[in-house]
């Protein structure tokens, strides 16, 4: 590809070792076409004039859309299920390209930010930390349905679990075979849990030196865990107008179904960002327990709390639960925008007029 004045726009399609680029004049008709080694590929950017350079957002796509933007190109990545349905006949890395300059003409496409490395540090931290207590759980149930096998049956819970594993190593009436198993499992067990506790330690301490976090965390049902997950996740805060965007960005604004004067809304639309999402609902469902217990007790209790706790009343607890998620997420916006932390007894000047409602305001 030349540096030809006429190129405006450069789509790129990411690979491993072998990158294609395409580059089209400010009227969108291709004008240059190159397939490149990843070498060429990192050879080929220095001493270039600006661009506009499209590529997926995918793998390795923030790391080069950094390098990018560092050397003065404008940089977009393109969500990759939106830009599919520009392919047009055979898949090829040329027609992935061609399918990029067409997505970023649409006005309605909207970029996928640029991730920062520091994001992308506490995401991947939080991935590992995930996989390996997926890892660690499938190791326990796989002791536990081979010991049950042999008529021996293992209490529910990760500790009791493993206790009772670590006496049946003593069981001489077991196949010396099963035994070892067991006891290589058990050392896989040992392993996860204490990378896992490495990682924990590794969030925590990035949590303590980040203020956004902090007020994060003085949000009721969010940990350092959720918190550290919401900041890499959404990094800048003001590319969300409101709290309602960013409840939507998460996936719990209902789908909708509308066609002339009929308007149908259906179950939540669960886009954006699951691990999140999945985070927040359960920190809700922790508040939501939390405070039933402190209704029994006859404890004193926030307007939140008691918000809450009457929509359980009334659509039951899992619904509640997913609602409350829903005004945790609007609750982050304002703490994170507004930089102060929650307070549960503010009160605005419209209290006096507008009730808090059912629906998350």
């Amino acid at each position: 590809m030349d540096c030809n004045p006429v190129v405006a726009t450069v789509a790129i399609d990411l690979a491993k070792s072998v990158f294609q680029l395409v580059g089209a004049d400010a009227d969108g008709r291709v004008v240059a076409s190159h397939r490149l080694s990843r070498s060429a590929f990192i050879a080929y950017w220095h001493n270039r004039s600006a661009v506009r350079v499209v590529m997926e957002a995918c793998g390795s796509a923030h790391h080069f859309g950094r390098w990018l933007r560092s050397l003065g190109h404008d940089v977009k990545l393109l969500p990759a299920q939106y830009v599919r349905p520009y392919v047009r006949r055979n898949k090829t890395d040329a027609a992935d390209c061609l399918a990029l300059l067409e997505a970023a003409r649409a006005t309605d496409m909207k970029p996928v930010p640029i991730k920062t490395e520091q994001q992308q540090v506490i995401q991947m931290l939080h991935r590992s930390r995930q996989q390996w207590q997926q890892t660690r759980t499938a190791r326990i149930n796989l002791a536990r349905g081979a010991l049950r096998e042999f008529g021996i049956a293992i209490p529910e819970g990760s500790q009791r679990g493993q206790s009772a594993m670590r006496d049946v190593l003593g069981h001489e009436a077991l196949d010396q075979r099963i035994r070892d198993l067991i006891g290589a499992l058990l050392e896989e067990i040992r392993a996860l849990e204490q990378r896992i506790v490495e990682t924990d330690r590794a969030l925590a301490e990035m949590a303590k030196n980040d203020p956004v976090i902090s007020r994060l965390e003085s949000l009721p049902g969010i940990g350092w865990v959720t918190a550290t997950a919401m900041r890499a996740s959404i990094g800048d805060i003001q590319r969300f107008k409101d709290g309602r965007v960013l409840a939507s960005w998460l996936g719990f604004t209902p789908k909708e179904h509308s066609s002339g004067s009929t308007r149908t809304l259906g179950r939540m639309s669960k886009r954006g960002d699951v691990y999140c999402r999945t985070l927040l609902i359960q920190g809700a469902r922790a508040v939501l327990a939390a405070a039933k217990r402190a209704q029994v007790a006859g404890k004193p209790m926030d307007r939140l709390r008691s918000w809450a706790i009457a929509l359980a009343e009334r659509r039951g607890f899992n619904k509640a639960a997913v609602a409350l998620a829903n005004k945790l997420a609007r609750i982050v916006w304002a703490t994170w925008h507004h930089d102060r932390r929650f307070d549960a007894n503010y009160a605005t000047r419209f209290d006096s007029e507008v009730p808090m409602r059912a629906a998350v305001a």
